[in-house]
């Protein structure tokens, strides 16, 4: 198997920018297995596909809004930081974009209220950073910060709770679960009253 067995034309205008509202009528590809047969449904219709002691697996993190755009304090050199985990306290293990330009000790501005210091280099070549801020820390993030989005998104949607899915409840994702975002609150009460399995 060659990875060019993958490569297919997309037409960059079947690309959505936009989720579809309601989230739960985006278009659904069903394919039968035994036969091969494919239907276009909506997504609202999956419960008709769903089997008695199906289970139904939900990550329910947050999407942070991880990226942030600064200079190096020394130059003014652009910086891109993108959080990927909290070390500890104010430590995160982040990626930077362009990395030659964030080495150990380099301050990187984001705003009067907040930067940062590389503190460390990490084996796969992200960097581990200090946060200095004056406030709380998540409020600047979410006021400073944009939501991660596949490249291929190149539209920007002024209501950042568009990219969470209607049972996120713990902040962590540095990536948007974006095979959740078609469930309604109504689809899961369905899924509930069905009484079909699920975990959060």
């Amino acid at each position: 198997m060659l990875l060019s067995d993958f490569d297919y034309f997309l037409p960059e205008e079947l690309i959505a920018q936009y989720p579809h509202e309601p989230r739960d009528h985006s278009r659904l590809l069903v394919v039968d297995k035994k036969t091969g047969t494919f239907q276009h449904r909506h997504f609202y219709d999956v419960l008709q596909f769903l089997q008695p002691g199906d289970l139904l697996v939900f990550n329910d993190t947050k999407v942070l809004p991880a990226r942030l755009f600064g200079v190096k304090a020394e130059t003014g050199a652009k910086i891109e930081v993108f959080l990927l985990s909290r070390q500890s306290g104010d430590d995160w293990e982040v990626l930077v974009k362009p990395g030659k330009r964030a080495r150990v000790g380099a301050i990187i501005q984001f705003s009067d209220e907040l930067s940062c210091e590389v503190i460390a280099d990490t084996d796969f070549g992200g960097r581990i950073v200090r946060f200095q801020y004056q406030g709380i820390f998540e409020e600047l993030l979410d006021r400073l910060g944009e939501t991660p989005l596949p490249p291929y998104i190149k539209e920007k949607l002024a209501d950042k709770d568009r990219y969470q899915t209607v049972y996120a409840r713990e902040s962590g994702s540095a990536a948007a679960p974006t095979a959740g975002l078609h469930f309604t609150e109504q689809l899961m009460n369905d899924i509930r009253a069905k009484g079909f399995n699920w975990h959060l």
